[in-house]
C-alpha cells in the first residue's frame, strides 16, 4: 500500500521530467549565405512525442546580420504527442532569413528559444556561414573607332569574388544602335582582373549614356545580372575621328604624288626620246 501511494505521488513529477526537448540546425540553404540575399534554415526540435511537454513554442531570435520579413511570425507553437498520420517524434521549423548587406564574411551566430508547457526555456545558438559570392563591376569605354563604328569596352571585377560565364549585353535604347551581335560572352574573370569587349554600334555626337546588362555565374553556381549604366562623350574620341580623317588625307596626298610622279617621269622620259630623235634626222 505505502509503495502505491509513492508512486501516485512521485509519478506525476517523473513524467514532467520526462519532457527533454532539444533543438539542432539540420540545413542551410544556400550554403554558404549571401549578404543582402535570403538563406533558408531548418531547425529540427526533438523530444516532442511526450505528451507531458504539453505546448511547446519555438522562437528564432532576429539579431543582426539576420531579420524576417515583415509580418512573418518569429514564432511557431504546436502540442506534444498528438497523434498524426505522419507522427514523428520531431518537429521541423523552417525560417527565410534575409541576409543584412553588410553582414561579415565567416559564422554568424542566430539565437533560438524553445520553451514546453512548464515554462522551462531552452536556448541556443546556431552559426550560419556567410560569405560574399556577388561580383560588382567597373566599366568604361576604352576607345570608339568612328571609321569602323566598334565600342570597345573594359571591364573590371572590383569584387572580393572570382566570377564564371561573364555575359555583357546591350539592351535596346535610344539613341544607340548595334549592328550584329548585341551579347557577348567574355568568359571568366577573376577578382580585380580586367577584360576588354567589342560591339559594332552607332552612337550620337555629344554626351550620351549606355546601358549594359551584365550576366555571370558566382562561386556557388548562381547565374546573378547587375545593370551598369556608362558615359559616352565624343569629344575624348574626336581626335581618332579627326586623326582618321587626317591619315586619309595624308594617304591621298601621297598616292596623287606617286601617281604625278609616275606620269611626270613618263612624259620626262618621252620628251627626252623624241629629242633624241629629232637631233638624229638633223633636226
Amino acid at each position: 500500500m505505502l509503495i502505491l501511494i509513492l508512486s501516485s505521488f512521485f509519478m506525476p513529477l517523473l513524467s514532467a521530467a520526462a519532457c527533454d526537448l532539444d533543438v539542432s540546425m539540420i540545413n542551410q540553404d544556400p550554403y554558404p549565405a549571401i549578404p543582402g540575399d535570403y538563406v533558408k534554415v531548418v531547425f529540427q526540435i526533438d523530444g516532442i512525442e511526450n505528451p507531458e511537454c504539453g505546448l511547446v513554442s519555438f522562437e528564432v531570435k532576429e539579431n543582426y546580420p539576420f531579420s524576417l520579413d515583415p509580418n512573418v511570425p518569429s514564432k511557431v507553437s504546436f502540442n506534444a504527442g498528438t497523434y498524426s498520420r505522419s507522427y514523428s517524434s520531431f518537429y521541423l521549423a523552417t525560417y527565410k532569413l534575409r541576409v543584412d548587406n553588410d553582414a561579415l564574411e565567416g559564422n554568424n551566430p542566430i539565437e533560438v528559444l524553445c520553451k514546453d508547457k512548464s515554462g522551462s526555456e531552452l536556448i541556443k545558438e546556431f552559426d550560419i556561414y556567410t560569405e560574399d559570392t556577388k561580383a560588382n563591376f567597373e566599366v568604361h569605354v576604352k576607345d570608339y573607332d568612328y571609321a569602323a563604328n566598334e565600342l570597345t569596352l573594359e571591364i573590371l571585377n572590383i569584387a572580393d569574388a572570382d566570377i564564371e560565364a561573364l555575359t555583357v549585353e546591350i539592351p535596346k535604347q535610344d539613341g544607340v544602335s548595334v549592328k550584329g551581335a548585341n551579347i557577348k560572352v567574355v568568359g571568366d574573370l577573376d577578382s580585380n582582373e580586367y577584360t576588354t569587349t567589342d560591339f559594332k554600334m552607332t552612337l550620337p555626337e555629344g554626351e550620351s549614356k549606355i546601358t549594359l546588362r551584365i550576366i555571370y555565374t558566382d562561386a556557388i553556381n548562381v547565374r546573378r545580372e547587375i545593370t551598369k549604366e556608362i558615359e559616352f562623350d565624343s569629344m575624348y574620341f574626336s581626335g581618332s575621328k579627326g586623326g582618321r580623317s587626317g591619315s586619309s588625307w595624308i594617304w591621298t596626298i601621297i598616292i596623287l604624288g606617286v601617281v604625278g610622279g609616275f606620269v611626270w617621269r613618263h612624259v620626262k622620259k618621252k620628251r627626252a626620246k623624241k629629242k633624241r630623235m629629232m637631233e638624229r634626222h638633223g633636226h
